[in-house]
């Protein structure tokens, strides 16, 4: 083998090598992304089933209901357009409440709910997180106040 062939081969197998550590790389970042859904984009897009993701919004006023075992709770989140409805069991968030901003994270399913394994509350009046905020923006829900206090604190 000469000179010039060992080193065509050497930077060949160089190559295939960054080649499958960049695949390996991007996998995993596949696999490990969370998105973040509002209720009217798991209508409009395209969104998967049984894949780990976030929604946000509003809790919609009178949809907490509690099942009989005392730790599995029902709500449906609102954008002001749509709503989905979220099946947790476990502890919620002390300032977890009705028309209160949340996220939850979880999967969704076939029939169109939402199966949290963590639910997000506000931990205060002035934050919002900001795909919450420009959700509720674009639906017209958007309340001034909390836009000088999220604005505040982003500074």
């Amino acid at each position: 083998m000469t000179r010039k062939r060992r080193r065509l081969t050497a930077v060949l197998a160089g190559l295939a090598t960054l080649g499958l550590a960049t695949f390996l790389v991007l996998t995993a970042f596949s696999d490990n992304l969370v998105f973040f859904y509002s209720p009217s984009d798991l209508k409009t897009k395209h969104v998967p089933f049984e894949r780990q993701l976030r929604i946000g919004g509003l809790v919609e006023e009178h949809s907490v209901k509690r099942e009989a075992d005392g730790k599995t709770i029902d709500f449906r989140v609102t954008d002001g357009s749509n709503t989905v409805a979220v099946t947790f069991t476990g502890g919620l968030p002390d300032l977890f409440r009705e028309g209160q901003g949340v996220v939850a994270e979880g999967v969704l399913r076939r029939d169109g709910s939402f199966l949290a394994s963590n639910v997000l509350a506000k931990h205060d009046e002035k934050y919002m997180p900001p795909e919450v905020a420009d959700a509720l923006k674009r639906s017209g829900h958007w309340q001034e106040t909390s836009a000088s206090g999220n604005a505040e604190a982003r500074k």
